[in-house]
């Protein structure tokens, strides 16, 4: 078998991506009131498990250099029709030497349930192994959000395993779900999936 080999210039300003009712575009600074949006929503906190805080300065600094970084691909998700932002979608944790990434995504809340998040996952997979040469993408999920599982598995994610007790939320433990996907799975693609 040949080594795997990783097209890192596919990394670096990702190439905007399309799919019949989202754009996904190289997020970057124009963003900033949009990621602070996210990083201001309880809900989005909680279902990322993210404790941190971040000031409008941090997240300045690093939309102005993600770009440009060839370890990671990140895109803000827009509305194809009107613009919107909806959310943001992330290749990132890059192990050149087997051909594998994370995968996280985080959208705005008010709309769930359309479909966007399978959506912008299926191009970001096709983009993945048919542009980038990754072999394996994974993710980990808490298992209090069984919406975004459904999403995933839809996407072609398999599970692989549980840890428990990975986030102590609100005085309670949460299981960590580990799911991927590889390239020589079968998997839906954005031709072959309708929203």
């Amino acid at each position: 078998m040949q080594d795997p080999r990783v097209d890192v210039s596919a990394l670096s300003f990702p190439a905007t991506l399309n799919t019949p009712r989202l754009r996904l575009v190289a997020l970057g600074p124009e963003f900033l009131d949009d990621v602070m949006r996210g990083l201001a929503d309880a809900e989005t906190l909680r279902l990322t498990g993210t404790t941190a805080t971040f000031t409008r300065d941090a997240v300045a600094a690093h939309l102005a250099a993600v770009g440009a970084r060839d370890d990671r691909a990140d895109w803000a998700i827009l509305d194809a029709g009107t613009g919107d932002y909806l959310g943001e979608i992330v290749l990132n944790e890059l192990d050149d030497e087997n051909a594998a990434m994370n995968f996280r995504i985080a959208l705005l809340p008010g709309r769930p349930g359309r479909g966007y998040g399978t959506e912008a996952t299926t191009a970001v997979l096709d983009h993945a192994f048919a542009t980038i040469g990754l072999h394996r993408v994974s993710l980990d999920v808490f298992s209090f959000n069984p919406r975004a599982v459904r999403s995933y598995e839809k996407a072609g994610f398999r599970h692989e395993g549980r840890q428990r007790h990975t986030l102590f939320w609100d005085g309670e433990w949460a299981d960590s779900l580990l799911m991927a996907v590889l390239s020589t799975d079968e998997r839906p693609t954005s031709e072959s999936r309708t929203p």
